[in-house]
């Protein structure tokens, strides 16, 4: 079952009309109607708020109870792994890459992506730019510039890839801890 649909269940599961869940989630009728139709992304923020509206978890609204078996697509020294739905205008993958003496072919397309490099290294060229991004590290990027990645050449690289098709920036709050010397 699809989040729009997903949406409206939880609200006559929890016996509100549109009115009064839009009303205790902070929207307007017609935002949550266009939510529960499909015609309007809805924000984390806003999910959890429809959940505390609905009495539910944000687990329990948004995530689907059937079990799945990941898709996974092979292209070449790369391995892709869908880490949920696709959505129309987000993606989530694991990608792992086998080391290759590929020779980069950037391209162009709309939409930002984020990636985060699990394990190896990870070339990224990136307009006239060609760097290196470890372990840990992050990389992201407006997709409409020139880009390749893949591994470094050293060994295999795992990364974590959130695409957005939209173009929009990916806002993570994370809490970091200060390297330490030695």
């Amino acid at each position: 079952m699809e989040l729009p649909a997903r949406l409206r269940e939880r609200r006559r599961r929890a016996g509100l009309t549109l009115a009064v869940a839009a009303e205790r989630a902070g929207l307007s009728v017609s935002t949550l109607s266009r939510m529960e139709t499909g015609e309007r992304r809805v924000p984390l923020e806003t999910a959890i708020d429809l959940a505390r509206a609905y009495g539910v978890s944000l687990d329990e609204l948004v995530a689907d109870p059937t079990v799945s078996t990941p898709e996974v697509q092979r292209h070449g020294t790369r391995t892709y792994t869908a880490l949920g739905p696709t959505l129309r205008t987000h993606r989530a993958h694991r990608i792992t890459i086998e080391a290759s003496d590929v020779h980069p072919t950037p391209r162009v397309h709309a939409g930002r992506e984020w990636l985060y490099v699990l394990s190896g290294r990870m070339r990224l060229v990136l307009g006239d730019e060609d760097i290196t991004v470890a372990a840990g590290e992050t990389a992201e990027f407006d997709t409409r510039l020139p880009h390749w990645f893949g591994s470094d050449g050293s060994g295999r690289v795992d990364l974590l890839s959130l695409f957005d098709t939209e173009g929009e920036r990916i806002h993570l709050r994370v809490q970091t801890s200060p390297k330490r010397e030695g």
